[in-house]
Protein backbone atom coordinates (compact mmCIF):
# COMPACT_ATOMS: atom_id res chain seq x y z
CA UNK A 1 0.00 0.00 0.00
CA UNK A 2 1.18 3.47 -0.77
CA UNK A 3 1.32 6.46 1.48
CA UNK A 4 -0.57 9.52 0.19
CA UNK A 5 1.30 11.09 -2.72
CA UNK A 6 2.19 14.75 -2.45
CA UNK A 7 3.62 15.41 -5.92
CA UNK A 8 0.73 17.24 -7.61
CA UNK A 9 -0.77 20.38 -6.15
CA UNK A 10 -3.67 22.72 -6.89
CA UNK A 11 -4.92 25.99 -5.45
CA UNK A 12 -8.48 25.99 -4.08
CA UNK A 13 -10.90 28.94 -4.01
CA UNK A 14 -9.37 30.30 -0.81
CA UNK A 15 -5.88 30.28 -2.28
CA UNK A 16 -4.73 27.33 -0.19
CA UNK A 17 -2.42 24.92 -1.95
CA UNK A 18 -3.96 21.44 -2.04
CA UNK A 19 -3.01 18.02 -3.26
CA UNK A 20 -4.32 16.42 -6.48
CA UNK A 21 -4.74 12.66 -6.93
CA UNK A 22 -5.83 10.58 -9.92
CA UNK A 23 -7.21 7.08 -9.57
CA UNK A 24 -9.27 4.42 -11.24
CA UNK A 25 -11.66 4.03 -8.30
CA UNK A 26 -12.33 6.25 -5.30
CA UNK A 27 -14.18 4.60 -2.42
CA UNK A 28 -15.62 6.85 0.28
CA UNK A 29 -16.10 4.98 3.54
CA UNK A 30 -13.95 2.08 4.72
CA UNK A 31 -16.47 0.03 6.68
CA UNK A 32 -17.85 -3.36 5.67
CA UNK A 33 -19.54 -1.96 2.54
CA UNK A 34 -16.46 -0.06 1.38
CA UNK A 35 -14.17 -3.01 2.05
CA UNK A 36 -16.37 -5.31 -0.03
CA UNK A 37 -16.40 -2.74 -2.81
CA UNK A 38 -12.60 -2.50 -2.66
CA UNK A 39 -12.17 -6.28 -2.62
CA UNK A 40 -14.37 -6.67 -5.70
CA UNK A 41 -12.84 -3.71 -7.56
CA UNK A 42 -9.36 -5.10 -6.99
CA UNK A 43 -10.36 -8.24 -8.89
CA UNK A 44 -11.04 -6.22 -12.04
CA UNK A 45 -7.97 -3.96 -11.87
CA UNK A 46 -4.30 -4.61 -12.57
CA UNK A 47 -1.41 -4.15 -10.16
CA UNK A 48 -0.62 -0.76 -11.71
CA UNK A 49 -4.14 0.65 -11.30
CA UNK A 50 -5.08 2.66 -8.24
CA UNK A 51 -7.87 2.62 -5.66
CA UNK A 52 -8.13 5.56 -3.28
CA UNK A 53 -9.88 4.96 0.03
CA UNK A 54 -11.06 7.96 1.99
CA UNK A 55 -12.74 8.03 5.39
CA UNK A 56 -13.51 10.73 7.94
CA UNK A 57 -12.44 8.40 10.76
CA UNK A 58 -8.85 7.99 11.81
CA UNK A 59 -8.57 4.38 10.64
CA UNK A 60 -10.45 1.74 8.63
CA UNK A 61 -13.42 -0.01 10.20
CA UNK A 62 -16.50 2.16 9.73
CA UNK A 63 -18.96 1.84 12.60
CA UNK A 64 -16.64 -0.67 14.29
CA UNK A 65 -14.22 2.16 15.04
CA UNK A 66 -16.87 4.02 17.04
CA UNK A 67 -18.97 1.24 18.53
CA UNK A 68 -19.00 0.29 22.21
CA UNK A 69 -16.07 -1.78 23.51
CA UNK A 70 -18.09 -4.81 24.63
CA UNK A 71 -19.72 -5.37 21.23
CA UNK A 72 -19.37 -8.78 19.59
CA UNK A 73 -20.37 -10.09 16.20
CA UNK A 74 -23.75 -11.79 16.36
CA UNK A 75 -22.75 -14.15 13.54
CA UNK A 76 -19.79 -16.54 13.20
CA UNK A 77 -16.80 -14.48 12.17
CA UNK A 78 -15.91 -16.21 8.85
CA UNK A 79 -19.19 -14.89 7.39
CA UNK A 80 -18.20 -11.27 8.02
CA UNK A 81 -15.47 -10.29 5.61
CA UNK A 82 -14.56 -8.45 2.41
CA UNK A 83 -15.14 -10.41 -0.77
CA UNK A 84 -13.89 -13.89 0.06
CA UNK A 85 -10.86 -12.93 2.14
CA UNK A 86 -10.40 -15.49 4.91
CA UNK A 87 -9.75 -14.68 8.55
CA UNK A 88 -6.33 -15.50 10.00
CA UNK A 89 -7.23 -15.50 13.71
CA UNK A 90 -7.28 -19.28 13.98
CA UNK A 91 -10.43 -19.20 16.13
CA UNK A 92 -13.19 -21.80 15.87
CA UNK A 93 -15.70 -21.14 13.08
CA UNK A 94 -18.44 -20.44 15.62
CA UNK A 95 -16.42 -17.76 17.44
CA UNK A 96 -18.18 -14.40 17.81
CA UNK A 97 -15.43 -11.90 17.14
CA UNK A 98 -14.76 -8.96 19.46
CA UNK A 99 -14.30 -5.38 18.33
CA UNK A 100 -10.46 -5.55 18.26
CA UNK A 101 -10.63 -8.82 16.31
CA UNK A 102 -12.97 -7.32 13.71
CA UNK A 103 -10.75 -4.26 13.28
CA UNK A 104 -7.67 -6.46 12.95
CA UNK A 105 -9.41 -8.45 10.22
CA UNK A 106 -10.34 -5.28 8.36
CA UNK A 107 -6.65 -4.31 8.38
CA UNK A 108 -5.79 -7.75 7.06
CA UNK A 109 -8.35 -7.34 4.27
CA UNK A 110 -6.65 -4.10 3.22
CA UNK A 111 -3.28 -5.84 3.23
CA UNK A 112 -4.65 -8.47 0.85
CA UNK A 113 -6.28 -5.89 -1.41
CA UNK A 114 -3.07 -3.85 -1.40
CA UNK A 115 -1.24 -6.82 -2.91
CA UNK A 116 -3.59 -6.75 -5.90
CA UNK A 117 -3.69 -3.04 -6.73
CA UNK A 118 -2.07 0.28 -5.81
CA UNK A 119 -3.99 1.23 -2.68
CA UNK A 120 -3.84 4.77 -1.28
CA UNK A 121 -5.59 5.49 2.01
CA UNK A 122 -6.72 8.84 3.39
CA UNK A 123 -8.04 8.76 6.95
CA UNK A 124 -9.33 11.83 8.72
CA UNK A 125 -10.64 13.26 5.44
CA UNK A 126 -14.22 14.19 4.48
CA UNK A 127 -15.51 14.59 0.93
CA UNK A 128 -17.33 17.91 0.54
CA UNK A 129 -17.84 18.05 -3.23
CA UNK A 130 -18.43 15.70 -6.16
CA UNK A 131 -19.07 16.42 -9.84
CA UNK A 132 -19.71 13.66 -12.36
CA UNK A 133 -19.31 14.36 -16.08
CA UNK A 134 -18.69 12.50 -19.31
CA UNK A 135 -14.97 12.90 -18.70
CA UNK A 136 -15.04 11.38 -15.21
CA UNK A 137 -15.52 12.34 -11.58
CA UNK A 138 -13.90 15.15 -9.61
CA UNK A 139 -14.11 15.09 -5.82
CA UNK A 140 -12.90 17.61 -3.27
CA UNK A 141 -12.05 16.74 0.31
CA UNK A 142 -10.70 18.31 3.47
CA UNK A 143 -8.74 16.82 6.33
CA UNK A 144 -9.31 17.45 10.01
CA UNK A 145 -6.12 19.52 9.89
CA UNK A 146 -7.53 21.78 7.16
CA UNK A 147 -5.64 20.32 4.18
CA UNK A 148 -7.43 20.14 0.85
CA UNK A 149 -7.49 17.35 -1.70
CA UNK A 150 -8.82 17.02 -5.23
CA UNK A 151 -9.42 13.54 -6.60
CA UNK A 152 -10.00 12.67 -10.24
CA UNK A 153 -11.57 9.23 -10.50
CA UNK A 154 -13.01 7.11 -13.28
CA UNK A 155 -15.41 5.43 -10.86
CA UNK A 156 -16.68 6.45 -7.43
CA UNK A 157 -18.29 4.29 -4.74
CA UNK A 158 -19.90 6.11 -1.83
CA UNK A 159 -20.04 3.39 0.80
CA UNK A 160 -21.96 5.25 3.49
CA UNK A 161 -24.01 2.18 4.40
CA UNK A 162 -26.29 2.83 7.34
CA UNK A 163 -24.36 5.96 8.27
CA UNK A 164 -24.16 4.89 11.91
CA UNK A 165 -22.90 7.47 14.39
CA UNK A 166 -21.96 7.01 18.07
CA UNK A 167 -24.93 7.38 20.42
CA UNK A 168 -24.91 10.29 22.83
CA UNK A 169 -26.28 10.08 26.40
CA UNK A 170 -29.82 11.33 26.97
CA UNK A 171 -30.08 14.95 28.00
CA UNK A 172 -32.36 14.67 31.05
CA UNK A 173 -33.64 17.17 33.60
CA UNK A 174 -32.67 15.10 36.62
CA UNK A 175 -29.43 15.82 38.46
CA UNK A 176 -29.65 12.51 40.32
CA UNK A 177 -29.42 10.21 37.29
CA UNK A 178 -26.18 9.05 35.67
CA UNK A 179 -27.07 9.43 31.98
CA UNK A 180 -24.63 7.58 29.69
CA UNK A 181 -24.52 5.80 26.34
CA UNK A 182 -22.79 2.55 25.39
CA UNK A 183 -19.98 4.53 23.76
CA UNK A 184 -19.12 6.30 27.05
CA UNK A 185 -20.14 3.51 29.45
CA UNK A 186 -17.14 1.74 30.91
CA UNK A 187 -18.71 -1.37 32.42
CA UNK A 188 -15.55 -2.20 34.32
CA UNK A 189 -14.97 1.30 35.69
CA UNK A 190 -14.42 1.97 39.37
CA UNK A 191 -17.52 4.19 39.47
CA UNK A 192 -19.72 1.46 38.01
CA UNK A 193 -18.33 -1.19 40.34
CA UNK A 194 -18.68 0.89 43.48
CA UNK A 195 -22.11 2.41 42.83
CA UNK A 196 -24.19 -0.80 42.83
CA UNK A 197 -27.24 1.27 41.81
CA UNK A 198 -29.81 0.02 39.30
CA UNK A 199 -29.15 0.18 35.56
CA UNK A 200 -31.99 1.31 33.28
CA UNK A 201 -31.40 0.42 29.63
CA UNK A 202 -33.47 2.36 27.11
CA UNK A 203 -34.04 0.37 23.93
CA UNK A 204 -34.83 -3.19 22.95
CA UNK A 205 -32.50 -3.88 20.03
CA UNK A 206 -29.05 -5.35 19.58
CA UNK A 207 -27.22 -2.61 21.48
CA UNK A 208 -29.66 -2.82 24.39
CA UNK A 209 -29.38 -6.60 24.61
CA UNK A 210 -25.58 -6.47 24.34
CA UNK A 211 -25.55 -3.97 27.19
CA UNK A 212 -27.96 -5.97 29.33
CA UNK A 213 -25.96 -9.15 28.77
CA UNK A 214 -22.65 -7.42 29.54
CA UNK A 215 -23.89 -5.87 32.79
CA UNK A 216 -25.64 -9.03 33.96
CA UNK A 217 -22.60 -11.23 33.36
CA UNK A 218 -20.17 -8.70 34.83
CA UNK A 219 -22.31 -8.00 37.91
CA UNK A 220 -24.44 -11.06 38.75
CA UNK A 221 -27.43 -10.08 40.87
CA UNK A 222 -27.29 -6.40 39.99
CA UNK A 223 -30.62 -4.75 39.24
CA UNK A 224 -30.99 -4.29 35.49
CA UNK A 225 -34.16 -2.90 33.92
CA UNK A 226 -35.16 -2.35 30.29
CA UNK A 227 -37.43 0.29 28.75
CA UNK A 228 -38.07 -1.65 25.56
CA UNK A 229 -40.56 0.32 23.46
CA UNK A 230 -42.39 -2.24 21.28
CA UNK A 231 -39.73 -4.85 22.03
CA UNK A 232 -37.36 -6.53 19.58
CA UNK A 233 -37.02 -10.20 18.81
CA UNK A 234 -34.05 -11.79 17.10
CA UNK A 235 -33.29 -14.72 14.84
CA UNK A 236 -32.45 -17.85 16.81
CA UNK A 237 -28.77 -18.45 16.06
CA UNK A 238 -28.94 -22.22 16.58
CA UNK A 239 -31.86 -22.57 14.16
CA UNK A 240 -30.41 -20.20 11.58
CA UNK A 241 -26.85 -21.54 11.76
CA UNK A 242 -27.02 -25.06 13.17
CA UNK A 243 -24.14 -25.62 15.63
CA UNK A 244 -21.31 -28.11 15.32
CA UNK A 245 -21.70 -31.22 13.22
CA UNK A 246 -25.48 -30.85 13.26
CA UNK A 247 -25.14 -28.46 10.32
CA UNK A 248 -24.63 -31.59 8.21
CA UNK A 249 -28.34 -32.34 8.55
CA UNK A 250 -30.07 -29.70 10.68
CA UNK A 251 -31.09 -26.14 9.92
CA UNK A 252 -32.58 -24.57 6.82
CA UNK A 253 -30.25 -22.63 4.55
CA UNK A 254 -30.49 -18.94 5.51
CA UNK A 255 -31.31 -17.83 1.96
CA UNK A 256 -34.29 -20.17 1.94
CA UNK A 257 -35.39 -18.86 5.35
CA UNK A 258 -35.29 -15.29 4.03
CA UNK A 259 -37.16 -16.34 0.89
CA UNK A 260 -39.81 -18.20 2.91
CA UNK A 261 -40.51 -15.01 4.85
CA UNK A 262 -40.58 -12.91 1.69
CA UNK A 263 -43.01 -15.33 0.04
CA UNK A 264 -45.38 -15.12 3.01
CA UNK A 265 -45.42 -11.32 2.90
CA UNK A 266 -47.75 -9.68 0.39
CA UNK A 267 -47.22 -6.07 1.40
CA UNK A 268 -50.21 -5.94 3.77
CA UNK A 269 -50.00 -8.88 6.21
CA UNK A 270 -47.02 -7.94 8.39
CA UNK A 271 -48.77 -9.08 11.59
CA UNK A 272 -49.33 -12.59 10.24
CA UNK A 273 -45.75 -12.87 8.98
CA UNK A 274 -44.43 -11.60 12.29
CA UNK A 275 -46.34 -14.20 14.29
CA UNK A 276 -45.17 -17.00 12.00
CA UNK A 277 -41.52 -15.91 11.90
CA UNK A 278 -41.32 -15.20 15.61
CA UNK A 279 -42.65 -18.65 16.52
CA UNK A 280 -40.67 -20.51 13.84
CA UNK A 281 -37.31 -18.75 13.69
CA UNK A 282 -37.33 -16.13 16.41
CA UNK A 283 -36.11 -15.79 19.97
CA UNK A 284 -37.35 -13.21 22.47
CA UNK A 285 -35.19 -12.01 25.35
CA UNK A 286 -37.99 -9.51 26.05
CA UNK A 287 -41.56 -10.86 25.90
CA UNK A 288 -43.71 -9.87 24.09
CA UNK A 289 -41.71 -8.23 21.29
CA UNK A 290 -43.15 -6.92 18.03
CA UNK A 291 -40.24 -5.85 15.84
CA UNK A 292 -37.73 -8.13 14.16
CA UNK A 293 -34.07 -7.23 14.20
CA UNK A 294 -31.89 -9.01 11.65
CA UNK A 295 -29.50 -9.95 14.42
CA UNK A 296 -28.73 -13.37 15.86
CA UNK A 297 -29.08 -14.40 19.47
CA UNK A 298 -28.59 -17.75 21.17
CA UNK A 299 -30.97 -19.38 23.63
CA UNK A 300 -28.39 -19.09 26.41
CA UNK A 301 -27.88 -15.37 25.76
CA UNK A 302 -31.63 -14.78 25.67
CA UNK A 303 -32.11 -16.77 28.88
CA UNK A 304 -29.39 -14.80 30.69
CA UNK A 305 -31.14 -11.58 29.73
CA UNK A 306 -34.74 -12.62 30.35
CA UNK A 307 -33.97 -14.25 33.71
CA UNK A 308 -31.68 -11.45 34.88
CA UNK A 309 -33.69 -8.35 33.97
CA UNK A 310 -35.73 -7.13 36.95
CA UNK A 311 -38.30 -4.91 35.21
CA UNK A 312 -39.39 -4.51 31.60
CA UNK A 313 -41.35 -1.43 30.60
CA UNK A 314 -42.93 -1.48 27.11
CA UNK A 315 -42.70 2.30 27.04
CA UNK A 316 -40.85 5.21 25.39
CA UNK A 317 -38.75 7.43 27.64
CA UNK A 318 -39.33 11.20 27.46
CA UNK A 319 -37.30 12.53 30.41
CA UNK A 320 -36.02 11.91 33.90
CA UNK A 321 -36.99 14.54 36.47
CA UNK A 322 -36.21 15.17 40.12
CA UNK A 323 -39.06 15.02 42.65
CA UNK A 324 -38.91 15.76 46.35
CA UNK A 325 -38.46 12.12 47.35
CA UNK A 326 -36.81 10.47 44.31
CA UNK A 327 -36.11 11.01 40.62
CA UNK A 328 -38.77 9.79 38.19
CA UNK A 329 -38.73 8.46 34.68
CA UNK A 330 -41.36 10.07 32.46
CA UNK A 331 -42.87 8.04 29.63
CA UNK A 332 -44.61 9.10 26.42
CA UNK A 333 -47.82 7.50 27.69
CA UNK A 334 -47.88 9.94 30.60
CA UNK A 335 -46.89 7.32 33.18
CA UNK A 336 -44.04 7.99 35.58
CA UNK A 337 -41.84 5.66 37.58
CA UNK A 338 -39.72 6.53 40.62
CA UNK A 339 -36.15 5.26 40.49
CA UNK A 340 -33.30 5.10 42.95
CA UNK A 341 -31.03 8.17 43.07
CA UNK A 342 -27.76 7.46 41.29
CA UNK A 343 -29.35 5.00 38.87
CA UNK A 344 -27.64 4.55 35.51
CA UNK A 345 -29.67 5.50 32.40
CA UNK A 346 -28.11 4.00 29.26
CA UNK A 347 -29.24 5.29 25.86
CA UNK A 348 -29.43 2.19 23.66
CA UNK A 349 -32.06 3.47 21.24
CA UNK A 350 -31.63 2.59 17.56
CA UNK A 351 -28.68 3.75 15.49
CA UNK A 352 -30.34 3.08 12.12
CA UNK A 353 -32.76 5.30 10.15
CA UNK A 354 -32.34 8.27 12.43
CA UNK A 355 -33.17 10.77 9.66
CA UNK A 356 -31.42 13.56 7.86
CA UNK A 357 -29.75 11.49 5.13
CA UNK A 358 -30.26 13.12 1.70
CA UNK A 359 -31.54 10.98 -1.14
CA UNK A 360 -29.04 9.78 -3.72
CA UNK A 361 -29.78 7.02 -6.27
CA UNK A 362 -27.75 3.85 -5.90
CA UNK A 363 -26.27 4.48 -9.36
CA UNK A 364 -25.77 7.86 -11.01
CA UNK A 365 -27.31 8.72 -14.40
CA UNK A 366 -23.93 8.36 -16.13
CA UNK A 367 -23.30 5.05 -14.39
CA UNK A 368 -19.87 5.87 -12.94
CA UNK A 369 -20.92 6.39 -9.32
CA UNK A 370 -22.47 3.98 -6.83
CA UNK A 371 -24.07 5.11 -3.58
CA UNK A 372 -24.76 2.62 -0.81
CA UNK A 373 -27.21 4.33 1.52
CA UNK A 374 -30.53 3.90 3.32
CA UNK A 375 -32.55 6.17 1.02
CA UNK A 376 -31.83 4.07 -2.08
CA UNK A 377 -31.35 0.65 -0.55
CA UNK A 378 -30.98 -2.36 -2.83
CA UNK A 379 -30.01 -5.12 -0.40
CA UNK A 380 -30.79 -5.78 3.25
CA UNK A 381 -27.10 -5.95 4.14
CA UNK A 382 -24.61 -3.26 3.18
CA UNK A 383 -21.94 -5.92 2.69
CA UNK A 384 -24.14 -7.44 -0.05
CA UNK A 385 -24.58 -4.02 -1.66
CA UNK A 386 -20.84 -3.36 -1.66
CA UNK A 387 -20.18 -6.77 -3.16
CA UNK A 388 -22.89 -7.16 -5.82
CA UNK A 389 -23.26 -3.54 -6.94
CA UNK A 390 -19.51 -3.27 -7.50
CA UNK A 391 -19.54 -6.39 -9.65
CA UNK A 392 -22.38 -4.91 -11.69
CA UNK A 393 -20.46 -1.64 -12.01
CA UNK A 394 -17.34 -3.28 -13.41
CA UNK A 395 -19.35 -5.58 -15.68
CA UNK A 396 -21.06 -2.45 -17.10
CA UNK A 397 -24.43 -3.85 -16.06
CA UNK A 398 -25.36 -1.63 -13.12
CA UNK A 399 -27.65 0.50 -15.32
CA UNK A 400 -28.95 -2.44 -17.34
CA UNK A 401 -30.23 -4.56 -14.46
CA UNK A 402 -33.49 -2.96 -13.20
CA UNK A 403 -32.89 -3.38 -9.48
CA UNK A 404 -35.53 -2.03 -7.12
CA UNK A 405 -34.47 0.73 -4.74
CA UNK A 406 -36.24 1.30 -1.42
CA UNK A 407 -36.33 4.41 0.72
CA UNK A 408 -35.78 2.48 3.93
CA UNK A 409 -35.70 5.60 6.04
CA UNK A 410 -39.14 6.72 4.84
CA UNK A 411 -40.65 3.26 5.29
CA UNK A 412 -39.17 3.05 8.78
CA UNK A 413 -41.02 6.23 9.73
CA UNK A 414 -44.30 5.02 8.25
CA UNK A 415 -44.28 1.33 9.21
CA UNK A 416 -41.46 -0.25 11.19
CA UNK A 417 -43.60 -3.39 11.35
CA UNK A 418 -43.34 -3.79 7.55
CA UNK A 419 -39.70 -2.82 7.19
CA UNK A 420 -38.05 -6.20 7.86
CA UNK A 421 -40.36 -8.12 5.55
CA UNK A 422 -40.05 -5.53 2.81
CA UNK A 423 -36.28 -5.77 3.21
CA UNK A 424 -36.44 -9.54 2.73
CA UNK A 425 -38.54 -9.13 -0.42
CA UNK A 426 -36.18 -6.45 -1.76
CA UNK A 427 -33.12 -8.59 -1.09
CA UNK A 428 -34.59 -11.69 -2.75
CA UNK A 429 -35.93 -9.76 -5.75
CA UNK A 430 -32.63 -8.03 -6.49
CA UNK A 431 -30.53 -11.13 -5.83
CA UNK A 432 -32.64 -12.94 -8.42
CA UNK A 433 -32.02 -10.20 -11.00
CA UNK A 434 -28.28 -10.18 -10.28
CA UNK A 435 -28.12 -13.97 -10.51
CA UNK A 436 -29.44 -13.85 -14.08
CA UNK A 437 -26.98 -11.12 -15.07
CA UNK A 438 -23.54 -12.17 -13.76
CA UNK A 439 -21.24 -15.20 -13.97
CA UNK A 440 -22.03 -17.94 -11.44
CA UNK A 441 -18.58 -17.66 -9.85
CA UNK A 442 -19.58 -14.28 -8.40
CA UNK A 443 -22.09 -16.06 -6.18
CA UNK A 444 -19.74 -18.95 -5.48
CA UNK A 445 -17.04 -16.53 -4.25
CA UNK A 446 -19.33 -14.37 -2.08
CA UNK A 447 -17.76 -14.67 1.36
CA UNK A 448 -20.60 -12.87 3.19
CA UNK A 449 -23.20 -15.43 2.08
CA UNK A 450 -24.72 -16.95 5.24
CA UNK A 451 -25.24 -20.25 3.41
CA UNK A 452 -21.47 -20.80 3.52
CA UNK A 453 -21.93 -21.92 7.12
CA UNK A 454 -23.31 -25.19 5.74
CA UNK A 455 -21.47 -27.98 3.86
CA UNK A 456 -20.98 -27.70 0.10
CA UNK A 457 -23.39 -30.56 -0.62
CA UNK A 458 -26.25 -28.79 1.16
CA UNK A 459 -25.41 -25.52 -0.55
CA UNK A 460 -25.49 -27.26 -3.91
CA UNK A 461 -28.99 -28.56 -3.24
CA UNK A 462 -30.05 -25.07 -2.14
CA UNK A 463 -28.56 -23.55 -5.30
CA UNK A 464 -30.48 -26.03 -7.44
CA UNK A 465 -33.73 -25.08 -5.68
CA UNK A 466 -32.98 -21.40 -6.18
CA UNK A 467 -32.26 -21.84 -9.90
CA UNK A 468 -35.50 -23.76 -10.31
CA UNK A 469 -37.80 -21.33 -8.50
CA UNK A 470 -36.22 -17.87 -8.35
CA UNK A 471 -37.95 -16.38 -11.41
CA UNK A 472 -41.38 -17.45 -10.21
CA UNK A 473 -40.60 -16.24 -6.70
CA UNK A 474 -39.30 -12.98 -8.15
CA UNK A 475 -42.72 -12.13 -9.54
CA UNK A 476 -44.24 -12.54 -6.09
CA UNK A 477 -41.57 -10.29 -4.58
CA UNK A 478 -42.15 -7.65 -7.26
CA UNK A 479 -45.88 -7.58 -6.53
CA UNK A 480 -45.13 -7.31 -2.82
CA UNK A 481 -42.75 -4.39 -3.31
CA UNK A 482 -45.24 -2.62 -5.56
CA UNK A 483 -47.93 -3.12 -2.92
CA UNK A 484 -45.69 -1.58 -0.25
CA UNK A 485 -44.96 1.37 -2.53
CA UNK A 486 -48.65 2.03 -3.15
CA UNK A 487 -49.77 1.40 0.42
CA UNK A 488 -47.22 3.61 2.16
CA UNK A 489 -46.37 6.03 -0.65
CA UNK A 490 -42.64 5.32 -0.43
CA UNK A 491 -39.99 5.23 -3.11
CA UNK A 492 -39.84 1.56 -4.07
CA UNK A 493 -39.13 0.55 -7.65
CA UNK A 494 -36.56 0.74 -10.43
CA UNK A 495 -34.69 3.94 -11.15
CA UNK A 496 -35.86 5.90 -14.15
CA UNK A 497 -32.42 5.86 -15.75
CA UNK A 498 -31.97 2.07 -15.62
CA UNK A 499 -33.48 -0.44 -18.00
CA UNK A 500 -36.90 -1.84 -17.14
CA UNK A 501 -38.01 -5.11 -18.63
Amino acid sequence: MESPIHGNEAIDESGVVGQVEECDVCIIGVGIAGLNAAAVASQYLSNEQKIILIDRRGRPGGMWVDTYPYVRLHQPHPLFTAGNIEWTSGKARSHLATKPEVLDHFTHCLDVIGQRVRLVEYYGWSVDGHVESESGNVLTAKSTAGQTLTISARKVIKANGFGIEPMEPFSVSSQQIRSVSPNVLDIGSKEMRESNTPVWIVGGGKTAMDTAYAVLTEYPGREVNVIAGPGTYFIDREKFLAPGMSRLWKGRLPTRTFNDAALRFDGSNEDDVRDWFRSTHGIQPIVPSRQLLNGLLSKSEATTISSGVRTVEMEYLIDAVDRSDAPELVYRSGRTRPVQPGSWLVNCTGYIFRGGVPYEPYVSPLGTTLSINTRSATFGFTSFAGYFLTHLLFLSKVREVPLYELDGEDLSRKSKESLAWTGFALNQYNISLVFDAVPRKIFQECGVDFDRWYPAARRMIGSFQFVRTHRKDREHHRRTLDAVRDRFDVRCGPLQHVSVG
